[in-house]
């Protein structure tokens, strides 16, 4: 049986949504001080009237934090925080904003979007996280005998969608009903797979054109060695050649998923292809993000 399982997975920035992503989040954090509860950062109320009612805070800890769940995956443009009035505004001092996807160490270990250096008391400062992506937001600081305060976060950005969902995809050839469609639909234990053949390829048509920023792709669990040295090419042309590479699979493990940086690449189709003699691709899903 020629099995070869290749994954590829498109997601598509929405430029044109906007607003606090922060509203309607899901918030936790490290500890509580009293009733100054993690949700209050997110409430809409910065705090600078009713200070002990519109803020967050954690004790007295080493390491505090505060994490915010938005509920989907977006690329971050900006993040602003509204510090504390009162006695302790110096309290903010050396506060991390993460960005990112992983819960490790509480979120800890995600990119870090900026370091605060100060916050004036009851002032608002804005940082700029250049579209890092995830679905958590953490705000950190590190040290002993710290406490967080938080008066408003507030998150703008720009929703992650899944543009290959709406695509029209094809193959070079088509093994035993598994047909191109197989990698969009979100399923496992299906999968596209070409016929043994010279240079093998799949490809989206993702019906216009966009600026690509990443191409993830998930392996199959089983002949996993054979998306190795595939290529992702993104661009206008139907010509495969034409457009340009974005990236190549050296090697992937089994199940294991792959995301590949594009850079803004422009172009309507976004293809996967083995280049040799005697090659089956196969893959199991697409995501794509611009």
């Amino acid at each position: 049986c020629f099995s070869r399982n290749r994954v590829l997975s498109l997601m598509l920035l929405d430029l044109y949504m906007a607003g606090n992503r922060a509203v309607g989040g899901a918030t936790i954090q490290s500890s509580t001080s009293a009733d100054w509860f993690a949700e209050k950062a997110i409430d809409g109320n910065r705090g600078l009237q009713q200070l002990h009612t519109g803020c967050s805070s954690t004790l007295n800890e080493t390491n505090p934090w505060w994490r915010l769940d938005l509920r989907d995956v977006y690329r971050v443009s900006e993040v602003v925080i509204t510090n504390r009035k009162d006695c302790c505004a110096e309290q903010i001092n050396g506060a991390e904003i993460h960005i990112g996807n992983s819960l490790e160490n509480n979120g800890t270990n995600n990119p870090i979007c900026a370091v605060i250096p100060d916050i004036p008391a009851g002032e608002s400062n804005n940082y700029l996280c250049d579209g890092l992506e995830g679905r958590y937001m953490i705000i950190h600081i590190p040290g002993d005998w710290k406490i967080l305060t938080l008066c408003e976060v507030e998150v703008y950005g720009y929703l992650a969608e899944n543009v290959a969902l709406w695509g029209k995809t094809s193959q070079s050839s088509t093994y035993a009903g598994s047909e191109p469609e197989f990698a969009l639909d979100g399923l496992l234990n299906s999968w596209t797979h070409t016929n043994e053949q010279t240079n093998p390829w799949w490809r989206v048509d993702l019906l216009k054109v966009y600026r690509v920023n990443r191409v993830t792709i998930t392996n199959r669990p089983s002949s996993y060695s054979r998306i190795n040295g595939a290529v992702i090419r993104i661009g206008n042309f139907l010509d495969i050649y034409s457009n340009t590479i974005c990236g190549v699979i050296s090697t992937l493990g089994a199940g294991a998923t792959a995301t590949f940086s594009c850079g803004g690449m422009v172009g309507r189709y976004m293809v996967v292809q083995i280049p040799g003699n005697l090659k089956i691709l196969t893959h199991n899903s697409v995501d794509s993000s611009c």
